[in-house]
């Protein structure tokens, strides 16, 4: 099945409903708010409208689990071998903040593991893609890429950051200097995929559609998505999507 996924499909697919969230992002929009108070905006319905609907007629047979669909039943989806794992916009906090750090996330799962991914930054025009045994690559340069800092970079979450979080990043030993950037969406996994910092811990709740598109670029550059104090790789498709704590490790 991988094979026959055209990554360029989805690439284009992703650039769409970035689109779609720049025409709302440059105008006055609404915020409305799940029961989880977490926000939701016309940007996040009209980008995930554009990808399933895509992605179910290029891949009808592909189920889709995404932030703003009903969730299917454990009972059934755990059943899956292949299903498309989507987060419309994530970083809807930021995209309200008008800050430009959301991003596009789209994944394919194997047998629960992301094999693909793509992550697009619409303000910025990111593109970070990946597929299995294809490397993975941001605007087309292949990943990582080398950096000549001597710094220790570690990456927070801007609008996430739990005292735990604190707490890990005061604890990190390290003879290089610490220099600690704040950045929002899933484009904290994709810098330690393309090699321009060192680590990323997350002490605070995400979501299984939060990580796995840039989790795949993240495998494919060569880099790992630990559990937090384990040597487990984080999981997905679970009965609770509610991902563990974690850290995206550059080496």
């Amino acid at each position: 099945m991988l094979g026959k996924i055209n990554l360029e499909d989805i690439k284009n697919i992703a650039k769409l409903a970035g689109d779609a969230i720049m025409g709302i992002y440059n105008q006055d929009f609404t915020i409305e708010y799940k029961d989880d108070t977490s926000p939701l905006t016309q940007a996040d319905l009209q980008a995930n409208k554009i990808i399933c609907t895509k992605l179910l007629k290029l891949y009808p047979n592909i189920p889709i689990m995404s932030e703003e669909n009903d969730l299917v039943v454990y009972k059934i989806r755990k059943h899956w071998e292949y299903y498309w794992c989507i987060d419309p916009l994530d970083g809807t906090k930021e995209f309200i903040k008008q800050n430009g750090e959301f991003t596009v996330n789209i994944a394919l799962m194997e047998n629960n593991i992301p094999v693909l991914g793509v992550v697009y930054a619409p303000v910025s025009q990111e593109l970070y893609s990946a597929k299995k045994n294809a490397g993975a690559f941001k605007n087309n340069i292949k990943l990582p890429i080398k950096r000549d800092d001597n710094n220790f970079i570690i990456l927070a979450s801007r609008s996430h950051l739990s005292e735990d979080t604190k707490t890990y990043i005061e604890n990190i030993e390290t003879t290089k200097e610490k220099v600690v950037i704040n950045k929002g969406s899933s484009l904290k996994l994709c810098m330690i995929a393309e090699g321009v910092a060192d680590i990323y811990p997350r002490l605070s709740p995400t979501m299984e559609w939060d990580t796995a598109a840039a989790d795949a670029i993240v495998r494919e550059s060569g880099k790992y998505s630990y559990q937090l104090n384990s040597t487990k790789l984080l999981e997905y498709n679970k009965k609770n999507l509610l991902n563990p704590y974690f850290e995206i490790k550059g080496n």
